[in-house]
């Protein structure tokens, strides 16, 4: 079983955001700025390459009601998923990084 899985089934404790019959938000253990939220599917699902569209719809309405709950809608986040090795994914189970609260740096210059 997944670490997330394990904090779904509430073996692990957690932090908790916001929770419905579909998804967990809480806080991150290791935060990289002021506000840093994990938000996840109940259901395991590898990552994001394997979500159905209508699963990412319903995460999609659920991480906006996560920003709001926050405060910061108005100035500001940075999400992030990431996939497959190559993307540095270390938790086999789709979970978005929410980042806010503060400015966030540049990842990446084109």
């Amino acid at each position: 079983m997944c670490i997330f899985c394990s904090i779904v089934k509430g073996y692990i404790p957690n932090k908790t955001i916001l929770e419905d019959d579909d998804f967990l938000a809480f806080e991150d253990i290791n935060p990289q700025s002021k506000v840093h939220i994990l938000v996840i599917p109940k259901l395991h699902i590898s990552s994001f390459d394997d979500v159905d569209s209508n699963m990412m719809a319903k995460m999609t309405l659920f991480i906006q009601k996560v920003v709001k709950k926050e405060s910061i809608l108005k100035d500001g986040y940075r999400l992030i998923t990431n996939i497959g090795s190559n993307g540095c994914q270390e938790v086999k189970h789709l979970h978005f990084h929410i980042l806010g609260g503060q400015k966030i740096g540049k990842l990446v210059s084109f």
